[in-house]
């Protein structure tokens, strides 16, 4: 493996643990009213975006990083939305 691939690989790998406390406090909690909802828009857009490139250009390192990190991300957005529709 060459070392613009393990940088790659290692820059992945923070990317997604960066998400998985905010997912967890989110799913745990319930709570999301900290949580800006058009930021998370603009992040699961963002990821769906670079996933497609990185489709588009066969990198897997861009396709599993955006595509976990899309999917941690929609979680969080998700949870948001829901949280929004609930009457109080």
């Amino acid at each position: 493996m060459d070392s613009g691939l393990l940088v790659a690989y290692l820059a992945s790998i923070c990317s997604v643990m960066s998400f998985i406390p905010q997912v967890w406090k989110a799913v745990r909690s319930g709570d999301t009213a900290a949580i800006s909802a058009p930021m998370y828009i603009l992040t699961v857009t963002g990821f769906a975006l670079w996933a497609a490139f990185g489709f588009l250009r066969g990198e897997w390192p861009i396709i599993l990083t955006n595509s976990i990190c899309f999917c941690l991300s929609g979680i969080v957005l998700f949870l948001k939305l829901r949280e929004r529709r609930r009457p109080e």
